[in-house]
Order: C-alpha cells, then sequence, then structure tokens
C-alpha cells in the first residue's frame, strides 16, 4: 500500500473515532438532561426544544396566574414525608377537602412541580370533595436523589405514598392515582404493583409508553438530533450506572396485567407526548378503561382547554368506580 492509500485509512479512521465521539458526548448530555437532579449547562438552551416548544402556546399566558394562586396555598397543606426503599427522604403536601369524599394522589411530571402541573384542576377536586396527597417527585424540588428514574423507579415511590395514605384512611375512603406526564406514566407503572384494597382507579394525563421511547421522541421529532447511537449510549449507560431499564420497563406491559379501573386523557395538539401513545396505552389496558381525547389541546392543558368535558368525564369516573372491587372481576 502506497502512503497515500495509507494516508486515506488513516483519514477515515480518525473521521470515524471522532465521530463516534460526537455521538457519546451527545449521549451523554442527553442522558444528563433526562435524568441528572442538576441540570447540564446547555439546558437553558435547548429546553424549549426539548419540548415542542409547548410553553410558547398563548394559552400558558393565563397559567401563570393560576400556578402562583395554588402555589400560595401551599401554608394551608400539611407537610409530611415518607422514606423510599432506597432511603430517600421524600416530601409531601397533604390538602384536605371539607367535606371528604375520596383521596387523590398526584403525582407531577418530568421537571415540573405539584403546584403547576396541577393548578388548573386543583379547585375542581377540592369543590368534590377530594383530600389530596400532592407529592414532590424524588430529585425534584424538596425531595432527596440525584437522579429521575422516567416512572421506573418513581413507581415503587407510588406504592409506598399508597400504602402511607391507606394506613391513615380511617374512613376507608376509595383512593385514585393521578400524575401528569412522567407522573402518569409514573402511575400507569405502579398499576400492576400491590397497591392497597382502597385504590379504586388511575387517572393519566398525557403521560409516555416508557422512558425510551419518549427519549426518541424527543431526540428525533424535537430536537432533531437522531436516536440511534445516542439511544444506544443512553440505555447503556442508564442500565449500567443508575440500574434504569428504559427500554424494556413500559406502561403498555403494566396495563395489560392491571385489573385497575384507568382513565386516560390527553390533548391532539400534545408536541411533548404525542397521543399516539395514550392510544397504545388504552388499547393494552386490560382493566375497565376510559380514554378522553381533547382535540387542540397541548401537553397537560386538557383541563383548561376542554374543562366542561374533562369534569364530567372525571366525576363520571368517580360515580362509576368509588366501590369498584377488582377482586369481583372475572
Amino acid at each position: 500500500m502506497d502512503n497515500k492509500g495509507k494516508k486515506v485509512i488513516i483519514g477515515a479512521g480518525t473521521a470515524v473515532a471522532a465521530a463516534a465521539g460526537a455521538s457519546y458526548a451527545a449521549a451523554k448530555f442527553f442522558l444528563k438532561t433526562a435524568v441528572n437532579r442538576e441540570k447540564p449547562p446547555l439546558y437553558d438552551k435547548v429546553k424549549d426544544a426539548l419540548s415542542g416548544n409547548m410553553e410558547s402556546g398563548l394559552i400558558e399566558s393565563g397559567v401563570d396566574r393560576l400556578v402562583d394562586e395554588f402555589k400560595e396555598l401551599e401554608g394551608t397543606m400539611e407537610k409530611v414525608t415518607i422514606l423510599s426503599d432506597d432511603g430517600l427522604e421524600l416530601v409531601g403536601h397533604l390538602r384536605r377537602a371539607p367535606r371528604e369524599k375520596r383521596i387523590i394522589l398526584a403525582m407531577h411530571g418530568w421537571r415540573s412541580t405539584w403546584y403547576k402541573d396541577f393548578a388548573g384542576g386543583n379547585r375542581f377536586w377540592y369543590d368534590n370533595g377530594c383530600t389530596v396527597l400532592y407529592v414532590e417527585q424524588r430529585s425534584q424540588n424538596g425531595s432527596q436523589g440525584d437522579y429521575m428514574g422516567f416512572g421506573i423507579t418513581e413507581r415503587y415511590d407510588c406504592v409506598k405514598w399508597a400504602n402511607w395514605i391507606a394506613e391513615r384512611n380511617t374512613k376507608n375512603l376509595p383512593v385514585y392515582l393521578a400524575g401528569i406526564s412522567m407522573g402518569a406514566s409514573t402511575v400507569l407503572m405502579a398499576s400492576d404493583l400491590a397497591l392497597p384494597g382502597c385504590v379504586k382507579g388511575i387517572m393519566a394525563d398525557c403521560g409516555y409508553t416508557s422512558a425510551d421511547d419518549i427519549w426518541r421522541h424527543v431526540a428525533n421529532d424535537n430536537l432533531h438530533m437522531g436516536y440511534g447511537v445516542i439511544g444506544t449510549v443512553a440505555r447503556d449507560i442508564a442500565k449500567r450506572k443508575l440500574d434504569l431499564d428504559v427500554k424494556n420497563v413500559t406502561t403498555i406491559d403494566s396495563l395489560r396485567r392491571t385489573r385497575l379501573p384507568v382513565l386516560l386523557i390527553h390533548g391532539t395538539s400534545d408536541r411533548f407526548v404525542p397521543v399516539s401513545m395514550t392510544y397504545l396505552n388504552y388499547a393494552a389496558c386490560s382493566g375497565p378503561k376510559r380514554m378522553l381525547i381533547v382535540p387542540g389541546a397541548d401537553h397537560g392543558m386538557s383541563f383548561l382547554v376542554a374543562r366542561r368535558a374533562y369534569e364530567d368525564t372525571v366525576l363520571k369516573f368517580f360515580r362509576d368506580f368509588d366501590k369498584y372491587d377488582e377482586t369481583q372481576v372475572a
């Protein structure tokens, strides 16, 4: 081989190595953005693209006021804590309704807060006799932890919180698990676990089917960076270093095994979590199931876009399943 041929091979090898290095760096940044409690330095530059620019919508202008008003109620709530299975202190805020009819365990979404995600519908729950425990998900806000688990880890936290409620549920009120976005996937992934008998149903608003599915969507459709090599590296690091099986732990598998009633809600204009994932969840669900699809609603905005339909659907869900007994289901 002459010197020219050797230089071509060396140059090609260098280019391949550089491309591999760039893919590895991109995968590490993607994973840190997804799961690290501390946001990576470039996060603020890409956060709008990550979510499909959902916060640029005009409807967001009315959300800020609702969020501020709900946050101001924190001082009227009882702050409670539990220890997770891996020893983390997790924080919740209990808001009691004056005429309790049921209890809701509410799980917020990724890089969010309870007072943001539930600002729209909190008054509706309160006025309809729902005592609500608003949880701060692990590795977010006041709860301990360094890494978020995209529902894979949080599903076990959900069970711990449900047991905490059950131990104090002296009136034997019906209990519902509710979540938005990552919180929705969390409660869906918990649906086939050993939940206390007082849990009568699950309400999931704009949940995804798996961590891998939502990562692929965000990488391919929102960031336009391609998920192939990045996904392979990110999955491997997540498994080896964080014990997160992002591909094989899915809402689909949990819903195939559950016997609990499930209400799925999603907006057709969601640019963060595609509505197609809720259709897949609905098709997989083996228990009693309901679905509300809201035309034109972006991520987590279904209540504000179609309040009457949302309220009517939820109230009917309560009426139908407050006395549900899964042991009587064939």
